[in-house]
């Protein structure tokens, strides 16, 4: 029999976002239904961030081994225990996994329910063997990796971020189709782990990021061995006896690449085909649900966060939009989403990190703007650490506001976080300026490029004649 279950607040999706909005409104004593059809914790945890990382941090200590001669630390090409590294990855995510928990949630006072979820009304969804009646629905569904209708793709065997972590054979050649941030990061990762590496992009690698800080991560993968192929398209798929080809087209012609192993990373589609949305009155696109900025959909009672939204898709992005009902559902505040200082970052070696405009896109916003570059080589304890590639970019507006800045460094995902507060608080570079950085670290690369802002102004001739002036006085 089905049984209906009535709730205040209905939550489809335990991923980042959907997990994060249940345990806030639970704590706060509202009367909470959460819905997940597959694993707790999303692709996050599961096939996204938390594998992801914990991979490349495996091939950042074999690199580390690679690069120690310099330190007069020589141990030669390391030995790679691939299976190893897989139990790595699942032993990371198997440590996260009890935050994420049934049990954590039905503690906090959350019913779960593990099953499909299909609106059947405005006000009522049905999973498995329930019906949920609510006052609020929210739409937390996330998103899958993106299957182009290449040819032959369907009948080859390829990989996509849910599938390359079970996997316990390192590739020997491995091709990646996408030049996204997935597609990069795993490509460097497999190739220090000890992989050849074919990257197939239509267009220009990383192309939501700073071209000038592309180019320093395009010059490290190169050296590293990573084969990348830009401006040519895949036209079709076929798998042979000993692995997949992909045929590709180029300014100069047809060509085939032939590897062991195949990675789909060409993006990702919003999970809005199985909810039956149309029967709540919920407008949609392939996109995502059709949202306003209070994230509210075309029927009031439904909101959608995260990747369904059809906006970044970043975990943090899905945490910040479920902060923010919390605040206007339950604390009656009203709130609207503002991403003009919502970061991101590509966890290559080094790393890029964004804030703000790109320097592209704040000319095309702004007009006249000035640009504030220093180089990570200037910095002195990346120069002991010899990690000395990459710089910090930072886009100024009238009044010196900061609009927009660029890291590609180590660690440039820690790094950002100073210019994501100067962006959200409209500082002026001199806020910046004015902070004092621990020494030696690379985090003083934020205060020295506010302070190269000021400097033609500050040893200019006119401020040499003020000091002279001063000076006389006595």
């Amino acid at each position: 029999m089905t049984e209906v279950v009535r709730a205040d607040l209905c939550i489809i999706g335990a991923g980042s976002g959907g997990l994060s909005f249940a345990a806030g409104a639970a704590q706060l004593g509202r009367n909470v239904v959460l819905i997940e059809r597959h694993k707790m914790g999303g692709d996050c945890l599961n096939y996204g961030c938390v594998p992801s990382k914990a991979l490349i941090a495996a091939a950042q200590r074999a690199q580390t081994v690679r690069d120690s001669a310099p330190f007069g630390v020589t141990a030669g090409e390391p030995k790679i225990d691939f299976p190893r590294v897989i139990a790595h990855v699942r032993e990371v995510i198997a440590a996260i996994e009890p935050n994420d928990s049934v049990e954590r949630f039905e503690k906090l006072g959350v019913r779960v329910i593990k099953a499909n979820a299909r609106f059947k009304s405005s006000t009522e969804v049905e999973a498995g063997e329930f019906r949920v009646q609510a006052k609020r629905f929210i739409v937390a569904a996330g998103s899958s990796p993106l299957v182009p209708p290449i040819p032959g793709l369907a009948e080859a065997k390829f990989f996509t971020n849910e599938t390359i972590f079970d996997n316990e054979i390192l590739p020997y050649h491995l091709l990646v189709i996408g030049g996204g941030p997935i597609g990069i990061e795993l490509a460097q990762a497999y190739r220090r782990l000890g992989s050849r590496v074919t990257v197939l992009e239509a267009k220009q690698i990383m192309p939501k990021d700073d071209a000038e800080a592309v180019a320093v991560v395009r010059d490290t993968l190169s050296g590293e061995g990573v084969t990348i192929r830009e401006n040519c398209k895949v036209v079709a798929v076929s798998q042979t006896s000993t692995g997949p080809s992909v045929q590709i087209e180029t300014a100069t012609g047809p060509e085939t690449v032939s590897g062991s192993h195949l990675l789909l990373a060409v993006g990702r589609s919003a999970n809005v085909a199985d909810l039956s949305l149309e029967a709540a009155g919920v407008e949609y696109t392939r996109t995502g649900v059709t949202v306003d900025r209070r994230l509210r959909s075309s029927n009031p009672r439904v909101y959608a966060i995260g990747d369904v939204a059809g906006g970044l898709q970043f975990t943090h992005v899905a945490g910040y939009h479920a902060a923010l009902l919390v605040r206007s559902l339950l604390f009656k505040v009203s709130g609207k989403v503002d991403t003009a200082a919502i970061p991101w970052c590509t966890y290559t070696d080094p790393e890029v990190a964004q804030a703000g405009f790109t320097e592209a896109a704040a000319r095309e916003r702004f007009g006249k703007i000035d640009v504030t570059r220093w180089p990570v080589h200037d910095n002195d304890r990346a120069q002991a650490e010899r990690v000395t590639r990459g710089f910090i970019k930072v886009i100024t507006a009238r009044g010196a506001r900061v609009v927009g800045a660029t890291i590609v460094a180590p660690n440039a995902g820690d790094l950002i976080l100073p210019w994501v507060l100067a962006i959200g608080q409209k500082f002026a570079m001199s806020t910046m300026a004015a902070i004092i950085a621990p020494y030696p670290t690379i985090s003083e690369i934020s205060k020295r490029v506010a302070g190269a802002y000021y400097t033609p102004t500050l040893f200019s001739a006119r401020t040499k004649r003020l000091v002279r002036w001063l000076s006389a006085l006595g």
